[in-house]
């Protein structure tokens, strides 16, 4: 069994920073990419940043600049920094993890509960 377990939100001032923690626990056998979602207007979720398990990265152009996402393989574990925190980045970010193991499927992914950002003054 699988899990991911995030951390790390909370209240914030504009401007202000936070750190956002994704571990993965479970059968894994390697990881394939793990990134961040919020919600989008538009559609269910929108991807925020993407770490592959070849440490390539990828941000939204609306977080360039001021988040950064990155990874500890040894410990499973992907990290999304963020700085410069505006109101309008208030939302619950999700985790996600595609993955394979060694005896129960190859491409398989999970999601985290979810974590609440509040930019607020």
């Amino acid at each position: 069994h699988v899990q991911l377990v995030e951390s790390g939100g909370g209240l914030v001032q504009p401007g202000g920073s936070l750190t956002l923690s994704c571990a993965a626990s479970g059968s894994i056998y390697s990881i394939r990419t793990m990134c961040w979602y919020c919600p989008a207007p538009v559609k269910e979720r929108e991807l925020v940043a993407i770490i592959t398990g070849g440490g390539v990265t990828n941000h939204a152009d609306s977080v360039k600049g001021r988040f950064t996402i990155s990874r500890d393989s040894a410990k499973n574990t992907v990290n999304l920094q963020m700085v410069g925190l505006k109101p309008e980045d208030t939302a619950v970010y999700y985790c996600r993890m595609s993955y394979d193991t060694r005896f129960y499927g190859r491409n398989l992914e999970v999601w985290g509960q979810g974590t609440l950002v509040t930019v607020s003054s």
